[in-house]
């Protein structure tokens, strides 16, 4: 019974993490307007990949390891406001670009359509997966979270079921986000707007690039 109250427990503050707006979702909303709902939904699967990693790490004891190496949490601080300011760069100058479908991409690079459009859902799932793992607040709040919940003694089934849940937890969140903003609805009002709307984007993703490594 105490294990089953830990997994809800940790469930419950992981799934308030993921909802609160931050680079995650930034990069999720930026793919999905900009390119499709598969690519979204392939970017929440990265997101997900990447909360699976901070669990196991979380359950091998992360909290203890940054606490026993101070550089290694500042090293990990900076690597990950780069990559978030590496990506918000690449975000503000594409603002400007006109949108290529993925048919037009595949015949210009003499590829087939499928071939290119799992070229570039590969392309944001690796983007996704970066993103969440650079994201040393991230990795905070999961060892946080485990060294709070996780009972001293645990059954074997314990990360069985912990695991896939987390990972179906963050995933499903943001394939909520990506077809959402993927909807025709929301496409039209992007493509109105791309220019502006992705220069926040990249500002916005610049900027808690540049506050994670000074705070």
């Amino acid at each position: 019974m105490t294990e089953i109250i830990a997994i809800f427990s940790i469930l419950g503050v992981i799934a308030i993490g993921a909802i609160t707006p931050g680079p995650s979702f930034i990069l999720v909303a930026q793919i999905s307007l900009s390119r499709s709902r598969n690519h979204g939904i392939a970017a929440a699967a990265g997101m997900g990949a990447g909360a699976i990693l901070f669990a196991i790490l979380a359950l091998l004891g992360l909290q203890m390891i940054f606490i026993e190496i101070d550089w290694l949490y500042a090293a990990f601080k900076i690597f990950g406001g780069l990559y978030l300011v590496y990506l918000g760069i690449r975000i503000w100058r594409g603002a400007k670009n006109s949108l290529v479908s993925v048919d037009t991409a595949g015949c210009e690079v003499g590829i087939s359509q499928e071939t290119a459009e799992k070229t570039t859902c590969f392309r944001a799932f690796v983007h996704a997966f970066m993103t969440q793992i650079s994201n040393p607040k991230a990795a905070i709040i999961y060892s946080g979270v485990f060294a709070v919940f996780l009972p001293s003694e645990t059954s074997f089934w314990f990360p069985l079921v912990l695991l896939p849940a987390i990972m179906l937890l963050e995933t499903s969140w943001y394939i909520v986000v990506a077809c959402a903003l993927s909807a025709p609805v929301s496409r039209t009002i992007y493509l109105r707007a791309k220019t502006g709307i992705d220069r926040v984007a990249g500002s916005l993703m610049g900027l808690l690039g540049l506050k994670l490594m000074t705070s």
